[in-house]
């Protein structure tokens, strides 16, 4: 999975992104610090593995992990190829969902590109940045899908689409917005339009303004009021704050946010919300050699879970030997949850729970 953190210059991408990945990405306080993108890979906190790694005495344990790309700073006209714009929405239309940071507090020794804080208007200086590069590829090809109609009517349900996107579009709206049946959907996702990507808006906040989740925050309560509009998440953070519990040893993490009257990072509830906005979960592998966590969409069949593993695996497919989580460590072995009888025997066409913890059975 692939975030992309983009935003205007000056409002914490580059902060917040040294507090994810700790990759040490250049932060200063200037637009376009960064050009080319910055890319980490961060581990996604999963309290189960190491559990499951007492039991079956693991050698190493395995987390899911997240590639985070900090993109360069974005300002009006980058459509028209303004800034870095260019760099910008090519590097953007590379990564499954954008996690939009916005600058929520007065700091008068960090300069804003356009004078003063106000996130509604950073929010539609970026997204019509988006809508007007959509458009214009959605003009060339509705253009196109025209003229190749009349020789070829199974693209009605293209040109339908196109005109119904470009409609949306030029309201100033994004293609997120739009209300469609499965198969316009899944004809959707091949224009991979940028104002159509899953969206998180990170309200970076003050220190002062974190521990109420931004509720005392009127600009928090403005981004949130916006989200429900694009059925967006939205995730508060202070990335001064991430920045300082990113260098602090886990035990004194803790300790820090227990302090501070936090109850998690702003990282881990980030990465949770990445989850949820792309409907993802995690199956369980465990073992002598390693406990390792999976990543799928919610939905996924199980020969297509053991396709994550190996290519040969899902080919080969027998059965899948599945216990929950749950019930698995309540009991604490494999041969206690046979003898109660929660271990299942499932076949291809399972359809994977989140927390199934599973050995799949093949034949090559």
């Amino acid at each position: 999975m692939k975030l992309g953190i983009v935003g205007l210059p000056n409002v914490g991408k580059s902060t917040m992104f040294n507090a994810i990945t700790k990759a040490g990405a250049e932060s200063a306080n200037y637009p376009f610090c960064t050009i080319d993108p910055n890319i980490g890979i961060v581990d996604v906190p999963d309290e189960r593995l190491g559990k499951l790694a007492e039991i079956y005495e693991s050698k190493k344990i395995l987390p899911a992990s997240i590639e985070f790309y900090d993109i360069a700073g974005l300002v009006k006209g980058a459509s028209k190829g303004e800034g870095l714009g260019n760099k910008f929405l090519a590097n953007i239309r590379e990564v499954d969902a954008i996690v939009e940071v916005l600058r929520c507090f007065q700091d008068e020794n960090i300069v804003h590109v356009d004078g003063d804080i106000n996130p509604l208007r950073d929010i539609e200086t970026i997204n019509l940045e988006l809508i007007f590069s959509d458009m214009e590829m959605v003009e060339k090809r509705l253009e196109k899908s025209r003229k190749a109609l009349k020789g070829n009517k199974d693209l009605k349900q293209e040109v339908d689409l196109l005109e119904k996107l470009l409609t949306v579009l030029e309201d100033g709206k994004s293609a997120r917005v739009l209300d469609l049946n499965d198969d316009e959907k899944k004809l959707l996702r091949n224009f991979n339009l940028l104002s159509d990507k899953p969206i998180i808006y990170v309200a970076n906040v003050s220190e002062e303004d974190v521990a109420d989740d931004g509720k005392s925050n009127e600009y928090v309560g403005q981004i949130r009021e916006f989200a429900k509009t694009e059925n967006a998440e939205v995730v508060v953070i202070s990335a001064q704050i991430e920045q300082e519990i990113s260098e602090l040893e886990d035990e004194e993490k803790q300790e820090f946010l227990e302090a501070m009257g936090i109850e998690e990072s702003g990282v881990n509830s980030l990465i949770k919300a990445s989850y949820s906005l792309l409907g993802l979960m995690s199956f369980l592998t465990a073992g002598p050699q390693e406990t390792r966590a999976w990543t799928i969409k919610k939905g996924t069949k199980a020969v297509d879970a053991a396709g994550k593993i190996h290519t040969d695996i899902s080919r080969g497919f027998i059965r899948a030997e599945i216990v929950s989580y749950n019930d698995l460590t309540t009991l604490g072995s494999m041969n206690a949850a046979k003898e109660k009888g929660l271990v299942r025997l499932e076949g291809k066409d399972y359809i994977m729970q989140d927390g199934d913890v599973v050995h799949f059975r093949f034949n090559v």
